[in-house]
């Protein structure tokens, strides 16, 4: 069974990443919090990449203002990395660029939502479990009738 590893740079990510803590318990995917910053622990956060990968995970990378986590994640390991950093209005949420220009041979894909990051992670895993495939099937019906729920309330005619 595969799971998600999700990277904060710092604590003060950690209420972002519960949110894509919750959504992969609802699609009964296995998630591990860490904190390591790519600028002020880049040896620290090499190695947990390098140890985790040995299980065939997916990353997610948590991280704002100047994102090398997400870029630094990706370029060790051979491992599918989603960035998902919070969002900040301090620079008008520019900040976003640094997750998404890359140089080449790095590519983390960025999902700006954290439920969304979540179930990214959980479509790269189902690809080899078939649980997870009928938990992200089941998330979407609901989703579905939930929509078709909503349009009967409020049809008009």
């Amino acid at each position: 069974m595969g799971k998600v590893i999700i990277i904060m740079g710092s604590k003060t990510d950690l209420d972002w990443c519960r949110k894509i803590e919750k959504t992969l318990k609802k699609l009964g995917v296995e998630s591990i919090l860490r904190v390591a910053s790519a600028h002020k622990v880049p040896l620290k956060c090499h190695k947990l990449i390098k140890d985790y990968e040995k299980q065939g995970v997916v990353f997610i990378t948590v991280a704002g203002r100047s994102n090398a986590l997400s870029g630094f994640t990706d370029a060790q390991t051979f491992c599918p990395v989603i960035a998902c950093p919070p969002y900040s209005d301090t620079f008008g949420g520019a900040d976003v660029f640094s997750s998404l220009r890359m140089p080449s041979a790095v590519a983390p894909m960025t999902v700006l939502e954290p439920a969304n990051a979540a179930l990214a992670a959980a479509k790269i895993l189902a690809l080899s479990d078939n649980r997870i495939k009928e938990s992200i099937q089941a998330y979407q019906k609901s989703a579905q009738e939930a929509l078709e729920k909503d349009d009967q309330e409020v049809c008009t005619h």
